[in-house]
């Protein structure tokens, strides 16, 4: 069995509108109270959407276990537009409600599903029976959990919209087929 433990980033710094945006220091301070949550497991690999936020999450673990940071960039933040979008909330309920809405220059969440679970796959074949942690973004995990439960929606993403970091596991047979989620790890 290949067990996944994805990883939604700490608590951001909100006093920059740039999608690279690092930690606050609150958000630092919850990522290093992962290593305890994680201190009596065996993981063999992390891998990371590139941005910063994330990144940061993720590194007190890798040093604690002294294992490298596999930087996958599709496991990215999905692209709202070009432009800050101030009514976040409309603009998501509008995706979740059709999931190839999209601004101009943006990602619908059918395109930030494709190429998440594309790369979920990847590291499902090429890592079978191991112990692996992912960090990613609120969107991007919802629609690998809405991938697997489509029962998962708006609400379940409302409700998960301000737990940070949020951990979520998943659990996969020999064969890569879906086994079951594991919720509410931490909040």
């Amino acid at each position: 069995m290949t067990q996944i433990y994805f990883i939604r980033h700490s608590i951001p710094d909100l006093s920059t509108k740039d999608e690279m945006r690092p930690l606050s220091e609150e958000g630092l301070k919850k990522a290093f109270d992962l290593i305890k949550i994680f201190e009596k497991l065996h993981i063999d690999m992390i891998f990371s959407s590139p941005y910063k936020r994330t990144i940061q999450t993720l590194e007190p673990i890798a040093k604690n276990k002294n294992i490298d940071i596999n930087i996958v960039d599709d496991f990215r933040e999905r692209k709202v537009s070009d432009d800050w979008v101030d009514k976040f909330m409309e603009y998501s309920k509008k995706q979740w409600k059709d999931f190839m809405y999209k601004l101009e220059n943006g990602e619908s969440l059918s395109e930030v599903q494709f190429r998440n679970i594309k790369s979920l796959e990847k590291i499902l074949e090429e890592n079978k029976g191991k112990t692996i942690i992912i960090g990613t973004h609120g969107t991007a995990l919802s629609t690998i959990i809405n991938f697997y439960d489509n029962t998962f929606n708006f609400d379940n993403f409302v409700e998960i919209m301000d737990i940070m970091p949020y951990i979520i596991k998943f659990e996969f047979g020999n064969n890569n087929e879906y086994i079951k989620r594991i919720d509410d790890i931490i909040e």
